[in-house]
């Protein structure tokens, strides 16, 4: 029974239909999930939302601790281990604002409501059901040595741009962190306007940086993209 349960719960093979319909009621839970926190009310309609789909997560949570030795192949320990996993700590956040009274009359309680922003971790399950999502995390570990690469120049870059540009404009910048700030907002050309060179060198500075930052930030993309279409084109080949 409970293997049966496991073999459910967990994300769908190809031929297992029962998984894939647990899979897609699950997702439409967690989007209905979000609809009190985005109308900001757990009143009338949206706290019967709120309660349901807290239930429908905590007898969730509740199957998959009871199959945790079939996961994680550790025995009785299984059943230790599994509530500290990542996985089953957003599920455990996901649930327990839903579950606190937070509407005392102390006013000390209401510090306790900012438990109930913790809600949004209920984002991070769809991760669990779905199969892109799954290869993007995939990618990005097979894709991580060039990646922390690409972040370690744009780190640099922003670091020596600031030095620089609070050098040659010192009374443009108050503080180092303004330069930093700056320097992110050159490099990813975005230039909110906030924060601008004055002088000639300062203006000059401004343009390299900008065109530097096409190539940084265009980087990442390329790495993600050919990653995410060679993993889609193995996964294709192995079912052929």
């Amino acid at each position: 029974m409970r293997k049966q349960i496991y073999k459910i719960i967990e994300v769908a093979e190809e031929n297992d239909k029962l998984s894939r319909i647990y899979d897609l009621i699950m997702m439409l839970v967690i989007i209905i999930s979000l609809i009190p926190i985005a109308a900001k009310s757990t009143e009338g309609f949206y706290g019967i939302l709120d309660i349901t789909t807290a239930a429908v997560f905590i007898i969730d949570y509740v199957l998959r601790l009871l199959t945790a030795d079939f996961k994680l192949n550790k025995g009785i320990r299984s059943f230790l281990v599994y509530p500290i996993t990542p996985m089953a700590i957003i599920d455990l956040l996901a649930i327990l604002p839903s579950l606190l009274p937070v509407n005392g009359a102390f006013r000390v309680l209401k510090v306790f409501r900012l438990l109930r922003t913790l809600r949004v971790f209920r984002v991070f399950k769809v991760v669990r059901y779905s199969k892109s999502i799954s290869i993007i995390i995939e990618v990005f570990k097979k894709q991580k040595n060039a990646l922390l690469v690409v972040c370690g120049l744009a780190g640099g870059y922003i670091l020596v741009a600031a030095l620089v540009m609070i050098s040659v404009e010192p009374e443009t910048f108050a503080t180092f962190f303004d330069a930093i700030y700056w320097a992110t907002v050159s490099l990813t050309t975005v230039g909110y306007g906030d924060i601008f060179a004055i002088s000639t060198a300062g203006k000059i500075i401004t343009m390299v940086s900008s065109i530097f930052g096409i190539a940084i930030v265009a980087l990442p993309a390329g790495i993600i993209t050919a990653g995410y279409m060679d993993a889609v084109y193995s996964g294709q080949n192995e079912k052929k």
